[in-house]
């Protein structure tokens, strides 16, 4: 009878951690749920390159990626490549209207940058609480790649 009553008060102590577990960030209004075409970010082509083909071969130049919209902000990467090495990605754009948004993308993009610079390319891991952050800046920065046609 007492183990019964100890697993009852435990299963009941649980369920009330998790109803009164909150989001990191701020929730979406309530409205109706937009359609699949518009929920998922996506990336618009607006690149503007400045490189060229290098006689060692690989690219040289910095290529400006295009803006992927996110459901909490635009994110626009630019990709500098020496001899077809990714030797600097800046992120020209990301999230800002939102305190929480700042601060996401103030401790997210320094870890994907790095992640872009050992991988050398944009397929990199996403950063944990930062995945839309992170969806446009890998969808930015391959758009850059792309246009540099690496």
């Amino acid at each position: 009878m007492r183990k019964a009553a100890v697993t009852t008060v435990s299963t009941v102590a649980g369920i009330v951690l998790l109803l009164s577990f909150k989001p990191h960030r701020d929730p979406a209004p309530a409205q109706a749920a937009p359609p699949p075409s518009a929920a998922a970010p996506r990336a618009s082509s607006s690149p503007a390159p400045s490189g060229s083909a290098s006689p060692g071969g690989g690219r040289s130049g910095t290529y400006t990626g295009g803006v992927s919209d996110t459901a909490y902000g635009p994110v626009q990467v630019s990709v500098t490549l020496s001899h077809g090495r990714i030797t600097a990605v800046k992120a020209l754009r990301t999230p800002s209207d939102r305190p929480r948004s700042r601060e996401i993308a103030s401790y997210a993009v320094p870890r994907l940058t790095q992640e872009a610079l050992s991988a050398q390319s944009a397929r990199i891991d996403a950063v944990s609480g930062a995945t839309y952050t992170s969806e446009g800046y890998t969808r930015s920065l391959q758009s850059a790649l792309d246009e540099a046609g690496v």
